[in-house]
């Protein structure tokens, strides 16, 4: 066989049917001679999903998979990283950074099923995503291929992709983009890029999908029960769902009374500021569920010692390092903490307001008989005198210390 009829290497694409992941397909063919097989996560994006699949298809793409993660999504990544409590920064939910690793993971299946060599992803030189892709598919395959083609190719900007675009008869949008990128899953939708990267700036109002304006939200409050068994969400008001029904339920709860918008400045893996705004009504609405529970049914000491992990963890998510030993050894920690978070907690929703007004447990930590100013228990007041000098003696000798020093002076 000559070189020029031997068959070409395979690569897997992670594709969204957008334009660039569109015009990347078309450039791994003609400008690096691959087959490319295209895959597109259904991570909740809706009809787009099968659309994308077939999009592949029709611009070339040798083979093209839509896979249905909802599921897999939910319980295994968005349901783990919440058991740790984890916020990057103090504040964002990780709605990008979690659906990554699943991605790349599925990406690299594929690849062994096809007998490809490579991998390819439309993250740019200049984010986080390119990280977390290809440090998953290096962490399950060490001898993979990756391509990144935004950190390779000359394009400089959007006249340069639709000029290619139309060069290959590859489809572009005719209606004006709106100024800022967007990804979305069904944990979150975050927004980035062009007129947000003024930080003064606020968002436009029209740019929301998940979530009413809080001043334009029921003027009525609304209450939720979300119950716990085990550390993860099994049931909202009384009804039993699976994790992906049970986040979009949480999500159309949450949305509705405006809860769950962030906007943050945050810092870049690769070094630098960026500012995002997300969209996290389930996870908002989850996250301060949960708390609830924890201050219940978790011990002092250990909800500390979690919580002084917690911010370790969300950077290991944030940075790409899902698949690395120090994340799965910190997550066998927070599943074995997370055990014993059974419960319920009840909120009240109010204008972008996420009100914990209640909550219980079957093994709570809480004594009433303990804790009341109408009754003593097993608590002998007494007790604590003995316990203040103790842990005012090292602070009592540092006085003695200094105040005889001033007296030498």
């Amino acid at each position: 066989m000559t070189q020029d009829t031997a068959p070409k290497q395979k690569i897997v694409l992670a594709y969204s049917g957008g334009l660039d992941t569109s015009i990347i397909l078309k450039w791994l063919q003609t400008e690096r001679n691959y087959d490319v097989v295209c895959f597109t996560a259904d991570l909740g994006q809706g009809d787009e999903v099968e659309e994308a699949r077939v999009k592949a298809l029709n611009t070339g793409a040798v083979a093209a998979y839509a896979l249905d993660l909802r599921e897999e999504f939910v319980r295994d990544y968005v349901f783990a990283m919440f058991r740790s409590s984890a916020l990057y920064e103090g504040y964002y939910l990780l709605g990008t950074s979690i659906a990554r690793p699943l991605i790349a993971k599925k990406m690299v299946e594929i690849a062994q099923k096809e007998g490809a060599v490579a991998v390819s992803h439309g993250a740019t030189g200049k984010g986080n995503d390119q990280v977390r892709f290809e440090m998953t598919a290096y962490a399950l395959q060490p001898d993979i291929v990756t391509v990144a083609p935004w950190r390779d190719w000359e394009f400089q900007g959007r006249a340069d992709l639709e000029a290619f675009a139309h060069e290959h008869g590859i489809p572009v949008p005719t209606t004006k983009k709106d100024p800022w990128s967007t990804d979305a899953n069904m944990l979150h939708i975050s927004y980035e890029g062009g007129i947000l990267e003024d930080p003064w700036a606020e968002p436009p109002a029209h740019m929301f999908k998940l979530t009413v304006a809080p001043e334009a939200a029921p003027d009525e409050a609304e209450y939720v029960e979300v119950e716990f068994l085990n550390g993860d969400p099994v049931a909202i008001n009384g009804e039993q769902l699976s994790p992906a029904a049970l986040l979009t339920k949480a999500n159309e709860i949450g949305g509705r009374h405006g809860v769950g918008r962030l906007d943050l400045v945050e810092n870049r893996f690769v070094g630098m500021k960026s500012r995002g705004v997300y969209e996290t009504p389930g996870g908002t609405l989850l996250y301060h569920a949960r708390r609830a529970v924890e201050s219940l049914t978790l011990d002092r000491e250990v909800l500390h010692q979690r919580d002084a992990l917690a911010p370790k963890y969300a950077e290991l998510v944030y940075n790409g390092f899902w698949f690395a030993p120090e994340r799965e050894a910190l997550q066998v920690y927070m599943d074995h903490v997370a055990q014993s978070v059974t419960g319920t907690a009840r909120l009240k929703l109010y204008k972008g307001n996420c009100i914990v007004v209640g909550r219980k447990a079957p093994k709570s930590l809480y004594d009433k008989d303990l804790v009341s100013f109408e009754a003593g228990g097993d608590y002998n007041q007494h007790d604590a005198g003995a316990f203040i000098k103790l842990n005012a003696l090292r602070m009592r000798v540092q006085a003695r210390v200094e105040a005889k020093a001033a007296k030498k002076d």
